[in-house]
């Protein structure tokens, strides 16, 4: 099989109309960095581009006004990994002029930008702040401190001096904010080292801060979604004791609650905003299959959405706006296609499609996934997904079983997976199973999950794969787990407790010494030692024996690892001592190691050896096809 069709980089990685609707801005992966284009929409030429340094990205960005774009910059730090956000805030003009590094620790005393007297640069990270557009000159950020703890604050920049002014500091520690539609800051939420979320809330004139939800103290979740048009009613999303998030309504003068919506099965995901505002109308639901829910179903804004999916025919998400409403920028997707763009008139019900994210995706030739439900061997109700190759004929066929990273916290979806098609390509069933600990199904579904790591997370896996067989879906000969970072543990602890189960187990970057995970997390911010205690456990005899590299001795079947070097997740000793304790038991393995690589390949040439390699070996120990030279 062709591996360029899956591991080819997409076309851009996003795209935001302009406020005036006539230009949009797109990231665009180039061999070494992640540049940004700006097209003029009206004849698709090219007015401005910004290209930074080698091994330096651009990892998100909005618009400041029509001719300024604000751009969030990561580095990919000594050629090691995926690139991680470096804070800093770069202006660039959409006519192609030159830009200014606003604010970050390269911020140069001849640059634009906040300085310190006598200093190069300030020890700070900036985001902008999401709807908090104050002018056409001016944005409020949020600017985090290099500190273990840090106080966050909430500035005023202008976007093109860089100069800012203080608005508020947060009264929590790590905090984020959330603004009215005037753009007036209202919220602040984050959680000192107990991890425990508090949820605060001012007043328009700016008094202090009152306390709104301490989750400690009440034992849910508090996270503000927006207000309303007055600035009057906050719509919150709160945990539940059982089942998904719901969407409350909470006016603020009386301190009334009202619940507005609840999903069936999924958590909402994302905020729906009435177009050219930042008032929300409603949510989307990623779970089991992408849906949308509106506070009223009656709204006009209710009914635009489902004109826009009835006339694409399948899922719509708007992802931008004029400043007006009347330009839609909408992105189209399925669980074959990653995704097509349109610009939609809404004045005039005209669309025209911009780009595809994958030209070299054909979506009538990928595999189908389906949703699935199963319940598990105490009776939980399992969420997950089936892909089946297209064509080929029914009857059981070899089958990877592929749980997902995190754990917690993180959910496999049913829209377009990159390994999930290539590994359908290439002849096999996937089953990926949101198991207990997953995110996406409320907190009372992720918290049943907390220290059980190759427990009841681990049986849910292994009843997932049985419900596969008695489906008639698996091949019960032909049948390997494999995943990554925590999917790489639950692949190998697989193995370890269902030798009869699987053919073969791969682990890439994965975590395979639990004691080892404890006190790597314990050295870190205290919040991480939390994490640890409340997430893994501190019982270190419990620990070692839901370790794989404790119980290389009971695996009977081929196992195949990958990892990077430089991993500062997943250190590359938790494979290489699972390697060691593997051979030690005469367990058959085969290994691959980059050593310039972090948590996940990144270049090319090493996505491409891993991705061949692992196909080989699944080819080699459950059949299907292997990659072409």
């Amino acid at each position: 099989m062709n591996l360029d069709t899956f591991l080819a980089r997409d076309q851009f990685q996003q795209i935001q109309l302009s406020p005036d609707g006539s230009q949009m801005a797109a990231s665009v992966p180039l061999d070494d960095r992640t540049g940004l284009v700006i097209i003029r929409l009206a004849d698709n030429t090219v007015t401005g581009t910004f290209s930074p340094p080698s091994n330096n990205h651009v990892a998100d960005f909005s618009w400041a006004n029509s001719d300024r774009v604000l751009l969030a910059l990561g580095e990919k730090f000594g050629r090691l990994e995926q690139p991680q956000p470096t804070g800093e805030i770069y202006s660039a003009s959409a006519s192609g002029g030159r830009g200014e590094l606003l604010v970050g620790y390269r911020v140069q005393s001849n640059s634009a930008g906040t300085r310190i007297p006598g200093k190069q640069a300030e020890a700070v990270m900036a985001h902008v702040i999401e709807g908090g557009q104050v002018d056409a000159e001016h944005v409020l950020i949020r600017v985090i401190p290099f500190s273990e703890e840090p106080v966050t604050r909430v500035e005023r920049m202008n976007v093109r001096t860089g100069k800012r002014t203080l608005v508020v500091r947060a009264p929590v520690r790590r905090a984020d904010f959330l603004t009215d539609p005037a753009g007036a800051v209202r919220f602040a939420w984050g959680a000192e080292s107990d991890n425990a979320q508090k949820l605060y809330h001012r007043s328009p004139a700016g008094e202090g801060w009152t306390l709104v939800n301490d989750q400690q103290a009440s034992g849910r979740v508090e996270l503000p979604l927006g207000m309303n048009e007055a600035g009057t009613v906050a719509y919150l999303r709160v945990s539940q004791p059982l089942g998904p998030d719901a969407v409350v309504a909470w006016d603020i003068a009386s301190d009334q609650r009202r619940e507005i919506l609840r999903p069936a099965v999924g958590d909402p995901v994302r905020v729906l905003y009435r177009p050219g505002t930042r008032i929300p109308v409603g949510v989307e639901v990623a779970l089991p299959t992408p849906h949308t829910l509106f506070f009223d179903e009656a709204s006009a804004d209710a009914q635009r959405q489902r004109n826009l999916e009835t006339a694409f025919g399948g899922p719509v998400r708007v992802t931008s706006t004029s400043s007006d409403g009347r330009w839609l920028l909408v992105n189209t997707y399925s669980d074959r296609n990653p995704g097509d763009f349109y610009l939609v008139d809404s004045q005039n019900q005209k669309a025209q499609h911009l780009v595809s994210r994958a030209r070299q995706i054909d979506p009538e030739a990928m595999a189908p996934t389906r949703a699935i439900s199963l319940p598990a061997r105490d009776g939980l109700i399992l969420h997950g997904y089936l892909t089946v190759p297209a064509g080929g004929g029914e009857g059981p066929r070899p089958m990877v079983v592929l749980p997902h990273g995190g754990p917690y916290g993180i959910h496999d979806e049913w829209e377009f997976d990159g390994e999930r098609q290539l590994l359908a390509a290439a002849g096999y069933a996937v089953l990926q199973l949101n198991f207990r600990g997953s995110g996406g199904l409320g907190m009372a579904y992720q918290r049943i999950g907390a220290r059980q790591w190759g427990a009841t997370m681990q049986d849910d896996l292994t009843d997932a794969t049985h419900w596969a067989v008695a489906q008639g879906v698996a091949d019960p000969q032909r049948i390997c787990i494999y995943g990554a970072s925590y999917g790489g543990y639950a692949a190998l602890m697989g193995v370890a407790r269902e030798p009869a189960l699987y053919r073969c187990a791969a682990g890439y970057v994965g975590v395979y010494d639990l004691p080892m995970l404890h006190r790597e997390r314990a050295d870190q911010a205290r919040w991480a030692g939390k994490w640890s205690l409340e997430w893994v456990g501190d019982d270190m005899q419990q620990l070692r024996a839901r370790s794989p590299s404790a119980l290389a001795g009971q695996i009977r079947v081929p196992v195949f690892l990958a990892a990077g070097g430089e991993d500062r997740i997943a250190p590359v000793r938790h494979t290489e001592q699972m390697e060691a304790a593997l051979r030690q038991a005469g367990v058959p393995v085969t290994t691959l190691y980059r050593r310039n690589e972090g948590h996940g390949f990144y270049l090319p040439e090493n996505r491409r050896a891993y991705y061949a390699a692992l196909l080989d070996f699944l080819a080699e120990h459950i059949g299907g096809e292997r990659a072409a030279p």
